[in-house]
């Protein structure tokens, strides 16, 4: 049996006891996240959100690209969230590889090269690429400037967050 084949059988005994078809599209905490997608992380757990409570958008390394930054303008002005968060963590995969050394392992790997994605956004400074998301999230002009922005670094060892002073 594949996992597509377990997850499925999972969702039955899901779907059998399901409750919550009656949330609200539009997050009762106000409230949307930006953070990695690594599966050591259930960020609704960290953070003590319930369904319901928060849009929670995840990609590789927490980035404000643009699909993100897309999902945070709809968030906000359709589903009227008023806070954003953005979450990076220790012992991301980002942090351990170079741009120019991905694309060309892939392109070995391959054979072939690619035209997208045009960046992966490895980085290697935890704090100031939290700083740097945050800054593309406030500089987008359909973003309001009343809009709080907040990021963190989430410890994958402790489980703690620690505030990331803006720039």
């Amino acid at each position: 049996m594949s996992v597509a084949d377990e997850l499925l059988k999972s969702n039955e005994d899901f779907a059998r006891n399901f409750s919550l078809g009656e949330l609200s599209v539009r997050p009762k905490r106000h409230v949307a996240v930006l953070a990695c997608m690594d599966s050591r992380i259930l960020f609704e757990h960290c953070l003590g959100l319930h369904p319901g409570d928060a849009h929670m958008i995840r990609n590789a390394g927490g980035i404000a690209t643009t699909d993100a930054i897309r999902s945070l303008i709809v968030s906000h002005h359709l589903l009227d969230t008023e806070e954003f968060i953005i979450i990076n963590h220790t012992d991301c995969g980002l942090l351990k590889v170079r741009e120019d050394e991905l694309k060309s392992r892939l392109t070995e790997k391959m054979g072939t090269p690619a035209d997208e994605p045009r960046h992966f956004y490895a980085f290697d400074d935890l704090e100031a690429n939290v700083r740097q998301q945050m800054q593309r999230v406030k500089s987008h002009p359909w973003i309001p400037k009343h809009i709080p922005v907040r990021g963190f670094v989430y410890d994958v060892r402790t489980g703690k967050l620690k505030e990331v002073e803006g720039s």
